[in-house]
């Protein structure tokens, strides 16, 4: 008897799971969009990151590779924004050292391959750059003359 139910419970799981897989209803249900960030050279930049405009958290790209792939991202409120073929698919892209890159990518059926080309960022020797002056408790001088004060 128990054999019975556990084999028509398992049959009828199977048949949920087949029914789930078919419409859509599990798993991630967009087009892939993928992603390569390279330097001027054409090597990965490994320490690039990969951003929605709406979108607060920021996508590491691979640091092998620099790819970065996905389907869908997830907006601060919760909802899910699911890459579709015609939807345009703005992206800001940035590494440190380089120059930050927005773009706008209209995606397609399949084959949705994105290369983008990041530029080093030149400063130039002769620019003064102004260093703040942070003082940090005890690095301030010791004024002569006073009475000392607390001893530790």
């Amino acid at each position: 008897m128990t054999r019975s139910l556990i084999r028509a419970g398992m049959v009828l799981l199977g048949l949920v799971a087949v029914s789930c897989a078919s419409t859509g209803a599990v798993g991630k249900s967009g087009v892939p969009v993928h992603v390569t960030v390279l330097d001027e050279t054409g090597r990965p930049i490994p320490t690039a990151v990969i951003r929605h405009p709406s979108e607060a958290e920021r996508h590491r790209v691979n640091s092998v590779d620099g790819s970065w792939e996905e389907e869908v991202l997830y907006l601060p409120d919760g909802t899910p924004l699911v890459f579709k073929p015609g939807m345009a698919l703005d992206l800001e892209i940035s590494a440190p050292g380089y120059v930050s890159k927005t773009i706008q990518y209209e995606i397609v059926k399949r084959k949705n391959f994105i290369r983008i080309q990041l530029v080093r960022l030149q400063l130039d020797a002769d620019d003064d750059l102004d260093e703040p002056e942070l003082g940090f408790g005890r690095d301030r001088p010791i004024e002569s003359g006073g009475a000392g004060g607390p001893s530790n």
